[in-house]
């Protein structure tokens, strides 16, 4: 097989980019990192205390410094924040070092998937639905902007996901 540029997993929380990009990492030989992973090791605290503590202004701050770093990186498989996005000079830097793909779910899989997650500081409002229909709206037209491909993942096991992904990297254009 040829060597692969990076492959770096956009798309909303709830769309498993962590568990298809472990998957997706083991199949292609690549190794896997997760963005918001990085920053906790690398800051020692967990992301609701960096929210907690800094914004969301602070944690983007610590978010573009990672993505800075870990895109430098070769033969890896990076899986990104729901909310990486949002910064251009992230969009800039993902679009610029590797093969983005974003993996699409609708806001009705997101609200069955995170339903009960604590750890997603922006969903403690009290109604994670209008959040996330919110963060929708923005955010996807910045998926699509830098995405080479964009993947479903509504209703479907994360192996065939990765395996999809993997064809699709893997093939002959």
């Amino acid at each position: 097989m040829k060597s692969l540029p990076n492959v770096i997993l956009v798309g909303p929380m709830g769309a498993g980019k962590t568990t298809i990009g472990r998957l997706l990492a083991q199949d292609l030989g690549l190794e896997f990192l997760d963005v918001d992973r990085e920053i906790e090791a690398r800051s020692g605290v967990d992301i609701p205390w960096i929210f907690d503590m800094e914004g969301e202004a602070g944690f983007r701050d610590r978010e573009v410094a990672v993505i800075e770093d870990l895109t430098t990186q070769q033969r890896v498989l990076i899986s990104t924040g729901g909310g990486a996005v949002v910064r251009s000079e992230n969009r800039n830097l993902l679009a610029a070092r590797g093969v983005v793909i974003y993996l699409y779910t609708s806001v009705d899989e997101q609200v069955r998937r995170t339903g009960n997650d604590k750890r997603r500081p922006l969903l403690q409002t009290g109604d994670s639905e209008r959040v996330l229909r919110e963060l929708f709206t923005v955010r996807d037209p910045l998926y699509r902007e830098i995405a080479d491909f964009i993947v479903e993942t509504d209703g479907r096991n994360p192996k065939s996901v990765a395996r999809e992904i993997a064809q699709l990297l893997t093939s002959p254009v």
